[in-house]
This record gives C-alpha cells, sequence and structure tokens, in this order.
C-alpha cells in the first residue's frame, strides 16, 4: 500500500465521519424535537433550527478536512488544488450561512452582540 492510496482511505475515513455526524446530529435533533412536541413546550422549531444547524456546521468542517486530506497529501496538482479551493469556498459560504442564521450575526460581530460577563 503506498502513501497516496493509505491519504485517499484516510480522507474517505474522515468524510465518512462527516457525513456520520450530520445524519446522527439530525436524528438526534429530530428525536430532541419530537420529545419537546411532546411536553408542548415552545420554541421547538427554534432550537431544532439550531441543534441541526450546528451539526451540519461541524460534518462541513470534517468534509473540508477530509478534501484537504487527499488534495494535498497526495500529490496535488493545479487542477485537484484549484477543485479544492472551489468546494473550500462552497463549503465556507455555507457556513457562514448557517452561523448567521444561527445566531443573527456574522461571526466578527459576535463579541460585540453579547453582553459582558460579570
Amino acid at each position: 500500500m503506498d502513501y497516496n492510496h493509505v491519504m485517499q482511505d484516510i480522507g474517505d475515513v474522515i468524510d465518512a465521519a462527516g457525513v456520520a455526524v450530520i445524519v446522527v446530529g439530525m436524528l438526534i435533533s429530530t428525536g430532541g424535537a419530537v420529545i419537546e412536541l411532546r411536553r408542548h413546550e415552545t420554541g421547538i422549531y427554534r432550537h431544532f433550527r439550531q441543534q441541526l444547524g450546528r451539526t451540519i456546521l461541524l460534518g462541513l468542517e470534517l468534509l473540508v478536512v477530509g478534501d484537504i486530506v487527499r488534495t494535498v497529501a497526495a500529490q496535488p496538482t493545479l487542477i485537484s488544488v484549484a477543485i479544492l479551493a472551489i468546494i473550500v469556498l462552497i463549503r465556507t459560504f455555507l457556513s457562514f450561512s448557517l452561523e448567521i442564521e444561527l445566531t443573527g450575526y456574522w461571526p466578527w460581530q459576535r463579541k460585540a452582540a453579547q453582553p459582558p460577563l460579570e
């Protein structure tokens, strides 16, 4: 087994972990929402969206890591690096969009928007 094959396998494992995080997180979020519905709690939809959004963010991060491992650890070509750059840009845009959706603030505004701890 050569180095490139090992790096490909490691990238595939990280990708599988990212997908597993998203699927398991979705199941946990849905289960929590069902329990909250049975208890007739308020804010169920908002809470569900926040949990699911955090899950997707974590899964996207793992998927980016898998792409980086496969592209950079192997012998990178100009085409493979360009494809990686496009994938990372798209996933970064999705991450920013989800962050704004979850918090209502740009990531760099979060500290200014939160009240100081006493």
